[in-house]
């Protein structure tokens, strides 16, 4: 039988306000530079599925919604290399969200940055890169804490 994790949220509150406020600080410098709440969100949503962060993929796909992204874009999102549904600027968003995530891999390659800098201003590769730093530390912490994502279902 497996012991309940310790909840790093509850167990560490000031720290775990400290991040909220970081993420906080994030979504505002990404608005100001000019990101919309549909591509923040793609973002958001596309590390978590990476990390299989399943509560953090539950919060995002609900804000996605919200932020106007369809059924078919979320559905097509794993995908998006091979999918013509989302725009020349949210897939060079998506390629450098999945760098950060996948860091340990490659870094983010010279190819990577010249690419997706061919499309992105320097603000919104700035705002893009530090919604996947957030992103991926939330999702460590609800993985590590392996919160529970309940159906809602009946």
């Amino acid at each position: 039988m497996t012991q309940n994790r310790v909840h790093l949220a509850r167990r560490a509150r000031a720290v775990y306000q400290a991040l909220q406020e970081f993420s906080k600080a994030v979504g505002a410098h990404a608005r100001e530079h000019g990101l919309d709440d549909r591509l923040m969100e793609l973002v958001q949503l596309r590390c978590s599925q990476i990390n299989g962060c399943a509560y953090c993929m539950r919060v995002h796909v609900d804000r996605a919604e919200k932020a106007g992204v369809t059924m078919d874009e979320l559905g097509q999102l794993t995908a998006w290399r091979d999918s013509g549904v989302f725009t020349e600027r949210e897939r060079a968003a998506l390629e450098l969200a999945e760098a950060h995530t996948l860091i340990h891999q490659d870094g983010i390659s010279d190819e990577v940055y010249n690419r997706v800098g061919s499309v992105l201003t320097e603000e919104e590769y700035i705002g893009v890169s530090w919604l996947a730093i957030a992103i991926n530390a939330f999702n460590r912490q609800a993985i590590a804490g392996r919160y529970e994502v309940a159906s809602r279902q009946g």
